[in-house]
């Protein structure tokens, strides 16, 4: 055991017995991040990602998917991958996520939003226990609470990583689908838990009226658990934000998403 007494100059018992100051440990500390900051900018140099920027047409039904937009994924503090500390990149999903909702609503245009939602029992393989139903953790986020009275927004709980499977219902029919269809949608925004399934489906031409598969980068973020926190947690998988981040989108171009990195609506 590593003794954490002070003695009379201050020093920690792990400074003495590792050797290490404080000073030590902060340029340790500043050594790994500037590693891993090198990584990502290599890794991002190696698989680069174009991205446009796109004016909304008011003759084209345009649809809005959000993504367990959640607070057990996005509120600081709600559960074991919500963010422990402010994030930005989650932050600014949010606020982009609500700004872009309310465009859409503003025009009639629909707007589907999956609440990711399990079972206590039920595991979800690499992730901590999360989102369990009924707790405030499937709830979305308060600047997105409003949808739950909105007349053009879909809201439907998943038990799954994917939209698809957790569209399914008792009948066998398929809320997604069926809300693609019945408002006519020729253009999606969608994040990443739903893009394979909507790029397949639009590949095979079980979507049509749909068109066109949108991802917006600037509404895209993910969790982060770094390697020190995953340690901690049995049998979860190590999720570093910022390159999983770039890794995700660059995942979406490659199922034919068209990524953005602005969106406005053309004037009427």
């Amino acid at each position: 055991m590593i003794s954490i007494d002070r003695n009379s100059t201050g020093t920690t018992g792990i400074e003495r017995n590792t050797g290490m100051t404080r000073s030590t440990m902060i340029s340790a500390k500043n050594n790994t991040e500037e590693v891993v900051s090198t990584a990502i900018d290599l890794m991002k140099k190696e698989l680069p990602l174009e991205e446009d920027s796109l004016v909304l047409s008011q003759d084209v039904k345009t649809g809005l998917i959000l993504v367990d937009v959640v607070n057990g994924f996005c509120t600081v503090g709600a559960g074991n991958l919500a963010p422990m500390k402010p994030d930005k990149q989650i932050s600014d999903m949010v606020e982009e996520s609500a700004r872009l909702a309310r465009l859409l609503c503003e025009r009639k245009w629909p707007v589907f939003a999956f609440l990711d939602s399990h079972l206590p029992d039920i595991p979800e393989p690499s992730f901590p226990p999360h989102c369990i139903a009924g707790t405030d953790e499937t709830r979305l986020v308060p600047a997105l609470q409003w949808l739950e009275n909105e007349p053009n927004a879909t809201l439907r709980c998943k038990n799954c990583i994917d939209g698809f499977i957790g569209s399914i219902q008792e009948d066998d029919s398929n809320l997604f689908v069926d809300w693609v269809k019945n408002n006519q949608i020729k253009t999606v925004y969608t994040q990443i838990c739903v893009l394979d399934f909507v790029s397949s489906a639009l590949n095979r031409r079980i979507l049509t009226p749909l068109e066109d598969v949108i991802a917006y980068s600037s509404a895209f973020a993910t969790f982060d658990l770094p390697v020190h926190v995953a340690r901690n947690i049995s049998g979860a998988l190590v999720h570093p934000q910022d390159l999983m981040h770039h890794v995700g989108l660059y995942m979406a171009k490659g199922r034919g998403a068209r990524i953005v990195s602005e969106v406005s609506v053309a004037a009427l």
